[in-house]
């Protein structure tokens, strides 16, 4: 696939997003091919360490927004477990080998979210992280009403979920979202490298510390993941999703006074 390339070499798997001219906006198919990704490299012996990295410029401004809206008008907002976005959710999720991810710009919405699922993250001092769901009138999603209050503490994450507001990757480091702090030009040779050693290491000791150190989460993060898709479909049919949406494509700022 064009959009994602995938490329393995010394038993790690790189999945570089490759839309830079949409700020590697995600789309529907984008979604299915990263679901299948991971759920083939789980199962291959091949695949020990799974990279998700982007440009030097922008990591991923998450949902494309227009693809987003043609899914949603045809129909496509079933149970989220059955659509390739849940699919890709509960497969990073619940991917039993170490994940690694490479952050330079711009990382929103999933593509904040996704991070809370990667065992190390390596950010460029240009990283700029965002979970601006409830300016877009729906709710955070991927198990980040559990993930981040565990890993800020309720207070942060209560800031950083209901404003919205970006933050940068000194703050990532200072909260431990992020695991250093790096030249952007540098990020994804540096992670790279990281993959590689862990990938040297034997894997069924990573795959074995991996589920003890997520011990006793995953059913509830499944059921969180699962809880917040409903949510998220019942607001998005909404008035403050509706005018959100369209503020943006409008390139306006949202009214919210009557919502």
């Amino acid at each position: 696939m064009n959009d994602i390339l995938s490329h393995i070499e010394d038993r790690v798997l790189t999945l570089t997003f490759n839309r830079v001219a949409k700020k590697n906006a995600l789309t529907v198919a984008m979604y299915g091919f990263l679901a299948d990704q991971l759920e083939h490299a789980a199962a291959d012996s091949a695949a020990r360490v799974v990279v998700i990295q982007g440009d030097v410029t922008v990591f991923t401004a998450g949902n494309d927004i227009a693809d987003f809206q043609k899914a949603a008008a045809s129909g496509q907002t079933g149970a989220l477990e059955d659509r390739p976005v849940g699919r890709f959710l509960e497969q990073i999720a619940t991917f039993p080998k170490p994940l690694v991810a490479a952050v330079c710009g711009p990382a929103v919405g999933v593509g904040a979210t996704m991070l809370l699922h990667c065992d190390l993250v390596y950010a460029g001092d240009n990283a700029a992280f965002s979970f601006p769901f409830v300016n877009l009138g729906v709710i955070p999603e991927a198990g980040s009403t559990l993930l981040a209050p565990q890993l800020f503490g309720y207070h942060r994450a209560a800031e950083i979920l209901l404003t919205g507001e970006p933050f940068m990757a000194e703050a990532a480091l200072e909260v431990g979202f992020v695991n250093r702090v790096v030249p952007p030009t540098e990020c994804n040779e540096i992670t790279a490298g990281q993959a590689r050693k862990l990938a040297a290491k034997p894997l069924t000791s990573l795959i074995e510390t991996k589920r003890l150190l997520k011990a006793g989460q995953s059913d509830a993060l499944l059921a969180r993941i699962r809880d917040e898709g409903v949510v998220f479909n019942r607001l998005l049919q909404g008035p403050a999703s509706r005018e959100a949406f369209a503020a943006f494509m409008e390139k306006r700022k949202p009214d919210f006074s009557a919502c």
